[in-house]
């Protein structure tokens, strides 16, 4: 194996539309990668925004926000919503996506994700160039169409974005490996002394 250093890597990174409203109501969107599950009980999504960025100064405001996934055919909107600042313009319009106020928290999401997250926010830790943002998870919402027959979430159907962090490439999730919790018990375990 080559060493490449100390860089900030971790494959998949999870892309993510991030909604807030501004101080007036407005509604703002921004893509972010740098997130993940943190905790099961309460459930809990961390998601790590740069100091100076628009999304990060209005977050703590209203101490809520929505994540929305995004499917592989959105891949054009979700790369202009990181390169537009919510503070030049309305990055919902500009993108021609659709805000959708959230039912539980205060915080818009994407009409056009088949996947969202409302999260109501717990806590923040100030980590080097970004801010750790915890926000308790208070509804997952899914397109009917998005769903298996036994009411899961079908994450083929979702068909999320992923981000290569190094190369700076999008890809979108692949198709069922295995069943976890159930190929690992295919191994023989060590026997106990």
């Amino acid at each position: 194996m080559r060493s490449l250093g100390s860089l900030p890597f971790c494959l998949p990174a999870p892309v993510l539309l991030v909604g807030v409203y501004d101080a007036g109501g407005r509604p703002n969107v921004m893509t972010a990668v740098a997130a993940g599950l943190c905790a099961s009980q309460p459930p809990c999504l961390g998601l790590s925004l740069r100091r100076g960025g628009w999304t990060h100064e209005l977050l703590p405001g209203r101490g809520a926000f929505t994540v929305s996934i995004p499917p592989r055919a959105l891949v054009a909107r979700v790369d202009f919503a990181g390169l537009m600042s919510g503070r030049a313009g309305n990055k919902f319009e500009a993108t021609g996506l659709t805000p959708v106020p959230g039912e539980h928290v205060d915080a818009p999401y994407v009409a056009e994700c088949p996947a969202v997250l409302e999260l109501a926010l717990r806590h923040s830790l100030e980590l080097g160039s970004h801010t750790l943002f915890v926000g308790e998870i208070m509804d997952v919402k899914l397109d009917e169409g998005c769903l298996r027959p036994d009411g899961l979430p079908d994450p083929a159907r979702i068909d999320a974005l992923c981000f290569a962090p190094l190369t700076h490439e999008y890809y979108a999730t692949g198709g069922f490996v295995a069943r976890a919790y159930a190929v690992g018990k295919t191994l023989r375990r060590p026997a106990q002394a």
